[in-house]
């Protein structure tokens, strides 16, 4: 079974209506039980469709997949900085383009996938990724200046992040240290999407960072059940539909926007707007640290290279770099 030929005909299905399998058929011009055996791959792929005899085929939730010409499009201009690629199924994109970074791929190269089996998070954790369910993509962006030169940078991604989310009308979107967008629903913050960079390169030659974003569109009950925070999606949280193919084209303009100014000026100069975002700002927190430790006090924003400060009575102010550590409002 080409791979290829199950996302033709979820294309057929996006629309969420009932489609027979003579109708998909002809519209490739190959047998009905090539259909059939597209329609059973999709679901080992955990895509679900509803089967009903003299109907047809039917999506259980219409679904907007995404189109290179579409991106490009709310792209505008800029559109030819950036290689953008977009695969049916792959286990993850940071991995991908993190093996693709140490050879000549090009700066700005995009990889977006409909369906991501090995989806990663922070701290071992995975990204619970189903057809329609969540927009993931990986950017491949190279630095002159080496690694030691890129602190806050996942801070600085998240403020293009919020940029997108508040031109869409999410203005509740806001960010915690240091690598989430969180958002109010129900009365509790909840995970909206996440950020994992990998960085390959010297500590102080050339550096390419590959910047993992996973944004939750449409979580059905079954991918909630599997994720172990609080979390929520664009569906519930957006007074209209969000077109994922807008929402990355957009997301990748104010990331050339937010990375272009990352580039010269470091995060200093994004500080203040990043404080801004700060859902923990002037809240008591409790930070748990890799070696078991664990630090609470009152969340006092970021320093210049975006490591986090908290105040302690015992010992004032004390800054926090990435790394093993998690932020809980205490």
């Amino acid at each position: 079974m080409q791979q290829s030929l199950v996302f033709k005909v979820l294309d057929v299905l996006s629309d969420g209506k009932f489609h027979s399998g003579e109708s998909i058929a002809k519209t490739f011009d190959i047998s009905r039980v090539s259909i059939w055996n597209a329609i059973k791959k999709a679901e080992e792929f955990g895509v679900e469709i509803y089967s009903v005899r003299g109907r047809g085929y039917k999506l259980i939730q219409p679904i907007t997949l995404l189109k290179k010409s579409s991106i490009q499009q709310v792209m505008g201009e800029i559109h030819h900085w950036f290689n953008v690629e977009i695969f049916d199924v792959m286990e993850s994109t940071n991995s991908y383009l993190m093996e693709k970074a140490s050879s000549d791929h090009p700066h700005a190269s995009v990889a977006a996938t409909h369906i991501q089996t090995k989806g990663r998070g922070r701290r071992g954790r995975s990204w619970q990724s189903a057809l329609g369910e969540s927009l993931t993509f990986s950017l491949l962006w190279r630095f002159n200046g080496g690694a030691s030169t890129l602190s806050g940078l996942s801070l600085a991604v998240g403020i293009a992040l919020i940029r997108s989310f508040h031109r869409f009308g999410v203005i509740g979107a806001q960010l915690k240290w240091p690598n989430d967008v969180l958002i109010q629903d129900q009365n509790q913050y909840k995970k909206l999407a996440g950020i994992l960079i990998e960085l390959q390169g010297d500590m102080e030659g050339q550096s390419s960072a590959v910047i993992g974003i996973g944004i939750n569109l449409k979580l059905s009950k079954k991918s909630l059940s599997h994720i172990d925070q609080p979390a929520t999606d664009l569906t519930s949280v957006s007074v209209e539909e969000i077109n994922p193919n807008e929402l990355l084209g957009q997301i990748l303009k104010d990331l050339a926007d937010v990375l272009g100014q990352f580039y010269t000026s470091k995060f200093s100069s994004l500080k203040e707007e990043w404080m801004t975002y700060h859902v923990y700002q002037h809240q008591t927190v409790t930070l748990s640290l890799g070696d078991g430790r664990s630090v609470t006090g009152l969340a006092q924003g970021v320093t210049q290279d975006g490591a986090l400060m908290i105040e302690t009575p015992s010992n004032g102010i004390e800054t926090f770099s990435s790394g093993e550590i998690t932020l809980r409002k205490a």
